[in-house]
Protein backbone atom coordinates (compact mmCIF):
# COMPACT_ATOMS: atom_id res chain seq x y z
CA UNK A 1 0.00 0.00 0.00
CA UNK A 2 1.68 3.20 -0.88
CA UNK A 3 1.92 5.65 1.65
CA UNK A 4 -0.97 8.74 2.65
CA UNK A 5 1.76 11.00 4.23
CA UNK A 6 5.48 11.27 2.87
CA UNK A 7 7.17 13.47 4.85
CA UNK A 8 7.03 13.18 8.86
CA UNK A 9 8.07 15.28 11.58
CA UNK A 10 8.72 14.07 15.01
CA UNK A 11 8.06 16.33 18.15
CA UNK A 12 8.90 15.14 21.41
CA UNK A 13 8.41 16.43 25.25
CA UNK A 14 11.91 18.13 26.03
CA UNK A 15 13.78 17.07 28.95
CA UNK A 16 11.82 13.92 29.52
CA UNK A 17 14.24 10.24 29.68
CA UNK A 18 11.81 8.20 27.77
CA UNK A 19 11.49 10.58 24.45
CA UNK A 20 14.92 9.61 23.10
CA UNK A 21 14.10 5.71 22.65
CA UNK A 22 10.64 6.35 21.21
CA UNK A 23 11.40 9.28 18.98
CA UNK A 24 13.90 6.89 17.23
CA UNK A 25 12.08 4.06 17.21
CA UNK A 26 9.50 5.90 15.16
CA UNK A 27 12.07 7.66 13.14
CA UNK A 28 13.89 4.57 12.15
CA UNK A 29 10.22 2.92 11.48
CA UNK A 30 9.03 5.71 9.58
CA UNK A 31 12.46 5.22 7.61
CA UNK A 32 12.19 1.82 7.12
CA UNK A 33 8.48 2.63 5.35
CA UNK A 34 10.50 4.48 2.77
CA UNK A 35 9.27 7.90 4.38
CA UNK A 36 11.48 11.05 4.95
CA UNK A 37 11.71 12.17 8.83
CA UNK A 38 12.40 15.23 10.10
CA UNK A 39 13.20 15.52 14.32
CA UNK A 40 12.25 19.09 15.41
CA UNK A 41 15.34 21.39 16.36
CA UNK A 42 14.64 21.74 20.06
CA UNK A 43 13.54 18.00 20.31
CA UNK A 44 16.56 16.94 18.76
CA UNK A 45 18.94 19.10 21.41
CA UNK A 46 16.88 17.57 24.07
CA UNK A 47 17.64 14.23 23.28
CA UNK A 48 21.70 14.81 22.45
CA UNK A 49 21.26 14.88 18.84
CA UNK A 50 19.26 13.62 15.88
CA UNK A 51 21.52 10.81 14.86
CA UNK A 52 21.24 11.12 10.58
CA UNK A 53 17.82 12.60 10.88
CA UNK A 54 17.23 15.67 9.03
CA UNK A 55 16.67 18.63 12.15
CA UNK A 56 14.22 20.78 11.49
CA UNK A 57 12.68 24.12 12.92
CA UNK A 58 9.06 24.85 13.22
CA UNK A 59 8.83 27.19 10.70
CA UNK A 60 10.42 24.33 8.72
CA UNK A 61 8.23 21.94 9.67
CA UNK A 62 5.09 23.82 9.06
CA UNK A 63 6.79 24.62 5.12
CA UNK A 64 7.69 21.38 4.57
CA UNK A 65 5.97 18.24 6.76
CA UNK A 66 2.99 16.53 5.60
CA UNK A 67 2.11 15.21 8.98
CA UNK A 68 3.72 15.68 12.61
CA UNK A 69 3.86 13.53 15.43
CA UNK A 70 4.38 14.12 18.98
CA UNK A 71 5.47 12.31 21.45
CA UNK A 72 4.57 13.27 24.80
CA UNK A 73 1.87 14.43 26.39
CA UNK A 74 -1.31 16.92 26.42
CA UNK A 75 1.43 19.65 27.38
CA UNK A 76 3.62 18.69 24.16
CA UNK A 77 0.53 18.21 22.43
CA UNK A 78 -0.51 22.09 23.19
CA UNK A 79 2.82 23.64 22.59
CA UNK A 80 3.17 22.16 18.82
CA UNK A 81 -0.52 22.46 18.03
CA UNK A 82 -0.23 26.34 18.94
CA UNK A 83 2.80 26.61 16.35
CA UNK A 84 1.80 24.61 13.50
CA UNK A 85 -2.01 25.78 13.38
CA UNK A 86 -1.30 28.62 10.81
CA UNK A 87 0.24 25.67 8.80
CA UNK A 88 -2.26 23.55 9.33
CA UNK A 89 -0.09 20.77 9.57
CA UNK A 90 -2.28 17.26 10.93
CA UNK A 91 -0.96 15.93 14.41
CA UNK A 92 -1.23 13.05 15.51
CA UNK A 93 -0.19 12.19 19.22
CA UNK A 94 2.08 9.31 20.97
CA UNK A 95 1.05 9.33 24.97
CA UNK A 96 4.48 9.62 27.49
CA UNK A 97 2.42 11.62 29.86
CA UNK A 98 -0.76 11.14 32.47
CA UNK A 99 -3.53 11.24 31.04
CA UNK A 100 -3.56 12.10 27.50
CA UNK A 101 -6.48 13.23 26.62
CA UNK A 102 -5.03 14.81 23.12
CA UNK A 103 -1.66 12.29 22.59
CA UNK A 104 -4.13 9.40 22.11
CA UNK A 105 -1.61 6.83 20.81
CA UNK A 106 -0.69 4.39 23.19
CA UNK A 107 3.33 4.29 23.19
CA UNK A 108 2.74 0.42 23.34
CA UNK A 109 0.85 0.42 20.16
CA UNK A 110 2.60 3.34 18.41
CA UNK A 111 4.42 1.89 15.45
CA UNK A 112 1.44 -0.42 14.85
CA UNK A 113 -1.26 2.28 14.57
CA UNK A 114 1.26 5.16 13.45
CA UNK A 115 1.77 2.42 10.30
CA UNK A 116 -1.84 2.20 9.65
CA UNK A 117 -2.34 6.08 9.56
CA UNK A 118 0.66 6.70 7.34
CA UNK A 119 -1.92 4.33 5.10
CA UNK A 120 -4.61 6.59 5.41
CA UNK A 121 -6.32 4.55 7.69
CA UNK A 122 -7.15 6.92 10.35
CA UNK A 123 -9.84 9.77 11.92
CA UNK A 124 -9.51 13.19 11.23
CA UNK A 125 -10.96 15.55 13.32
CA UNK A 126 -10.71 19.52 13.78
CA UNK A 127 -10.06 21.21 17.09
CA UNK A 128 -11.14 25.22 16.81
CA UNK A 129 -8.88 27.98 18.87
CA UNK A 130 -9.48 30.49 20.92
CA UNK A 131 -7.97 34.09 19.82
CA UNK A 132 -7.12 36.73 22.33
CA UNK A 133 -5.77 40.15 22.27
CA UNK A 134 -5.12 42.49 25.66
CA UNK A 135 -6.39 46.34 24.96
CA UNK A 136 -4.42 48.76 27.26
CA UNK A 137 -6.18 52.20 26.43
CA UNK A 138 -7.22 50.88 23.16
CA UNK A 139 -4.17 49.85 22.07
CA UNK A 140 -3.14 46.11 21.04
CA UNK A 141 -0.44 45.04 23.74
CA UNK A 142 -0.48 41.17 23.42
CA UNK A 143 -2.18 38.72 21.15
CA UNK A 144 -1.53 35.16 20.75
CA UNK A 145 -3.84 31.81 19.98
CA UNK A 146 -4.89 29.07 22.63
CA UNK A 147 -6.22 25.44 21.90
CA UNK A 148 -7.46 24.67 25.23
CA UNK A 149 -8.06 27.83 27.51
CA UNK A 150 -7.54 31.16 28.63
CA UNK A 151 -7.46 31.85 32.50
CA UNK A 152 -7.56 35.32 33.70
CA UNK A 153 -6.41 35.33 37.37
CA UNK A 154 -4.68 37.04 40.39
CA UNK A 155 -1.52 36.06 39.53
CA UNK A 156 0.66 36.40 43.37
CA UNK A 157 -1.90 38.39 44.77
CA UNK A 158 -3.66 36.45 47.99
CA UNK A 159 -6.60 38.12 47.59
CA UNK A 160 -9.38 38.18 44.63
CA UNK A 161 -9.60 40.80 41.82
CA UNK A 162 -12.62 42.01 40.36
CA UNK A 163 -13.54 42.59 36.83
CA UNK A 164 -16.67 43.34 34.19
CA UNK A 165 -17.97 41.05 31.55
CA UNK A 166 -19.38 41.60 28.65
CA UNK A 167 -20.43 39.42 26.10
CA UNK A 168 -21.44 41.29 22.24
CA UNK A 169 -20.65 44.66 24.09
CA UNK A 170 -23.08 43.72 25.95
CA UNK A 171 -22.03 44.22 30.35
CA UNK A 172 -23.22 40.73 31.69
CA UNK A 173 -21.78 41.22 35.58
CA UNK A 174 -19.36 42.57 37.69
CA UNK A 175 -17.61 39.81 39.40
CA UNK A 176 -15.04 39.39 42.14
CA UNK A 177 -13.13 36.11 42.17
CA UNK A 178 -10.03 34.92 41.70
CA UNK A 179 -10.75 34.82 38.10
CA UNK A 180 -12.10 33.14 35.05
CA UNK A 181 -11.57 30.25 32.96
CA UNK A 182 -12.19 30.99 29.09
CA UNK A 183 -12.26 27.58 27.97
CA UNK A 184 -12.59 25.59 24.04
CA UNK A 185 -14.81 22.32 24.20
CA UNK A 186 -11.05 20.70 23.61
CA UNK A 187 -9.77 22.53 27.27
CA UNK A 188 -13.15 21.47 28.76
CA UNK A 189 -11.32 18.45 29.91
CA UNK A 190 -8.38 20.48 31.55
CA UNK A 191 -8.56 22.90 34.36
CA UNK A 192 -12.00 23.97 33.55
CA UNK A 193 -13.17 20.38 34.53
CA UNK A 194 -11.37 20.69 38.33
CA UNK A 195 -13.08 24.00 38.49
CA UNK A 196 -16.58 22.67 37.82
CA UNK A 197 -16.63 23.68 34.62
CA UNK A 198 -18.86 21.54 31.78
CA UNK A 199 -17.44 18.90 29.87
CA UNK A 200 -17.89 20.31 25.61
CA UNK A 201 -18.02 17.54 23.13
CA UNK A 202 -15.27 18.58 20.22
CA UNK A 203 -18.73 18.69 18.24
CA UNK A 204 -19.96 21.35 20.43
CA UNK A 205 -19.50 25.36 18.58
CA UNK A 206 -19.61 26.25 22.31
CA UNK A 207 -16.87 28.33 24.65
CA UNK A 208 -17.06 28.02 28.15
CA UNK A 209 -16.74 30.45 31.31
CA UNK A 210 -15.85 28.89 33.96
CA UNK A 211 -15.31 31.29 37.23
CA UNK A 212 -12.67 30.75 39.73
CA UNK A 213 -13.91 30.58 43.48
CA UNK A 214 -16.57 33.30 42.90
CA UNK A 215 -17.69 35.33 45.53
CA UNK A 216 -20.98 35.23 44.86
CA UNK A 217 -22.13 31.86 45.35
CA UNK A 218 -24.64 32.32 42.21
CA UNK A 219 -21.64 32.21 39.88
CA UNK A 220 -22.22 29.55 37.68
CA UNK A 221 -20.63 28.24 34.44
CA UNK A 222 -21.88 29.22 31.32
CA UNK A 223 -21.74 27.63 27.90
CA UNK A 224 -21.78 30.59 25.29
CA UNK A 225 -21.89 29.99 21.52
CA UNK A 226 -18.31 30.11 19.58
CA UNK A 227 -19.44 33.45 18.07
CA UNK A 228 -19.47 35.38 21.06
CA UNK A 229 -16.96 37.79 21.73
CA UNK A 230 -16.17 37.81 25.56
CA UNK A 231 -14.49 40.97 26.84
CA UNK A 232 -13.46 41.14 30.59
CA UNK A 233 -11.80 44.64 31.80
CA UNK A 234 -10.19 44.42 34.92
CA UNK A 235 -10.92 47.24 37.35
CA UNK A 236 -9.07 49.09 39.59
CA UNK A 237 -7.11 48.52 41.53
CA UNK A 238 -5.89 44.88 40.82
CA UNK A 239 -3.71 43.54 38.23
CA UNK A 240 -3.66 39.90 36.94
CA UNK A 241 -2.02 37.38 34.80
CA UNK A 242 -3.35 35.90 31.54
CA UNK A 243 -2.60 32.13 31.23
CA UNK A 244 -2.89 30.55 27.24
CA UNK A 245 -3.03 27.17 27.68
CA UNK A 246 -1.14 27.09 30.84
CA UNK A 247 2.40 28.21 28.93
CA UNK A 248 2.22 31.18 27.59
CA UNK A 249 1.59 34.14 29.94
CA UNK A 250 0.98 37.85 30.30
CA UNK A 251 1.06 40.27 32.98
CA UNK A 252 -2.32 42.48 32.48
CA UNK A 253 -2.82 45.81 34.59
CA UNK A 254 -6.22 47.41 35.78
CA UNK A 255 -7.85 48.89 33.18
CA UNK A 256 -6.91 46.19 30.62
CA UNK A 257 -9.28 44.80 28.55
CA UNK A 258 -9.11 40.74 27.56
CA UNK A 259 -10.93 40.16 24.48
CA UNK A 260 -11.51 36.62 23.10
CA UNK A 261 -13.30 35.25 20.10
CA UNK A 262 -13.14 31.80 18.04
CA UNK A 263 -9.88 32.06 16.00
CA UNK A 264 -9.83 31.23 12.42
CA UNK A 265 -7.15 28.93 12.99
CA UNK A 266 -7.99 25.34 13.61
CA UNK A 267 -6.17 22.58 14.52
CA UNK A 268 -6.20 18.99 12.60
CA UNK A 269 -6.21 16.07 14.51
CA UNK A 270 -5.48 12.46 13.46
CA UNK A 271 -6.91 9.46 15.26
CA UNK A 272 -6.72 5.85 14.53
CA UNK A 273 -9.75 4.18 13.38
CA UNK A 274 -11.71 2.66 15.93
CA UNK A 275 -11.39 5.75 18.01
CA UNK A 276 -14.02 6.81 20.34
CA UNK A 277 -14.40 9.90 22.26
CA UNK A 278 -16.27 8.50 24.62
CA UNK A 279 -13.86 5.49 25.24
CA UNK A 280 -11.64 7.61 25.60
CA UNK A 281 -13.47 10.03 28.32
CA UNK A 282 -14.61 6.34 30.11
CA UNK A 283 -10.42 5.49 30.19
CA UNK A 284 -9.20 8.97 31.42
CA UNK A 285 -11.96 9.83 33.99
CA UNK A 286 -12.18 5.86 35.06
CA UNK A 287 -15.90 6.34 34.16
CA UNK A 288 -17.68 2.95 35.39
CA UNK A 289 -15.04 1.69 37.32
CA UNK A 290 -15.40 -0.31 40.50
CA UNK A 291 -15.18 1.01 43.84
CA UNK A 292 -12.83 0.51 46.33
CA UNK A 293 -13.65 -1.20 48.92
CA UNK A 294 -11.53 -0.40 52.12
Amino acid sequence: MSAHFRSIALIGKYQSPDVAESVFAIANYLRQRGLVVWIEQGTASSVGGAGDFAVATYEEIGAQAELAVVVGGDGTMLNSARRLAEHEVPLVGVNLGRLGFLTDVARSEALERLGEIVDGRYREESRFMLDTEVLRSGQRVFHTPALNDVVVNKGDLGRMIEFDLLIDGEFVYTQRSDGMIISTPTGSTAYALSSNGPILHPGVDGIALVPLCPHALTARPVTLPDSCRIEIVLLPPHDARIHFDGQARFDARAGDCVKITRSPLAVRLLHPEGYSYYAMLREKLHWSATPRHN
